[in-house]
């Protein structure tokens, strides 16, 4: 009897002590910690229950289940896209998108992995704008294509709760036959600017040229003050050659009189 009773407190014991260490392994294994940005979308018997987090959370085992979520802006590179713009020009272009969780819930409960669906949606969706556009808007309106990529991406990710905070295209490739036509364009277009300033140059200075005209045409003793001071500046070059102008008064005089002795009638005597 002394043994049989001996064994039984034996046994007793241990059993009270496996259960204790059993339901500290609970207790540990119930307790998640989460971090200031995390949060944790909660599953009581596979049905949404809430979100928890930060701080100290307690989940019941075998009847809770707790998902992660990070709240942190994301940084996503968008892989090099071929893209043929609206003018039939084929170039790659690559681009970033940044984007955060803001409804913990709907991006676990409504999307299977929002991270592969966010990087898929911005490599459609960047296809799909730019190739409205054509090649100048791309290289010269990327600020507008930035905006536009922005808002259709955040307003289809909304129902994910993704929040699409901006997007950059970063680099246009295009082959080097069309890096040599925009070389020409552009030296085409900087020759035409050249042109059209010589021209403007030359309607000011003839107007100003008008105008120095009338002024002298008012005054002929300022006319001749003017024959003298050029003959002054041919005179400093220490040349010998000195061209004297002659009025152009007497040039259309002697023109007149041979026009009217070409016209008058033969002398018959």
């Amino acid at each position: 009897m002394m043994s049989w009773g001996g064994d039984w407190g034996i046994g007793w014991d241990i059993g009270w002590g496996g259960a204790i260490l059993l339901l500290v392994a609970l207790a540990v294994s119930s307790i998640r910690i989460l971090r200031e940005y995390e949060r944790g979308v909660v599953f009581l018997i596979g049905r949404f229950w809430k979100v928890k987090g930060p701080g100290l959370v307690i989940i019941v085992p075998g009847i809770q289940q707790m998902v992660r979520v990070d709240l942190r802006l994301v940084v996503m590179d968008v892989p090099s896209q071929d893209v043929i713009s609206r003018d039939n020009v084929s170039v790659q272009v690559n681009a970033v998108v940044y984007f955060r969780v803001v409804d913990p819930q709907r991006a676990i409960i409504h999307v299977a992995n929002y991270l592969e669906a966010t990087s898929q949606l911005a490599q459609t969706t960047l296809r799909s704008v730019l190739g409205k556009h054509e090649l100048d808007d791309m290289l010269a309106e990327r600020e507008r294509l930035n905006v536009d990529i922005q808002q259709i991406l955040d307003a289809q990710t909304d129902s994910w709760g993704i929040k699409v905070t901006n997007v950059e295209i970063k680099h246009v490739d295009i082959n080097e036959s069309m890096v040599r036509a925009i070389a020409r364009q552009a030296e085409a277009e900087r020759e035409r600017r050249a042109k059209v300033i010589h021209a403007e140059g030359e309607m000011q200075a003839s107007e100003k040229l008008l105008e120095a005209a009338t002024v002298l045409a008012q005054s002929p003793q300022a006319m001749q003050l003017r024959y003298l001071q050029t003959l002054t500046n041919i005179a400093t070059d220490k040349n010998s050659t000195i061209v004297f102008p002659m009025p152009v008064d007497i040039i259309d005089a002697f023109t007149k009189f041979a026009s009217r002795n070409k016209d008058a009638p033969p002398d018959t005597n």
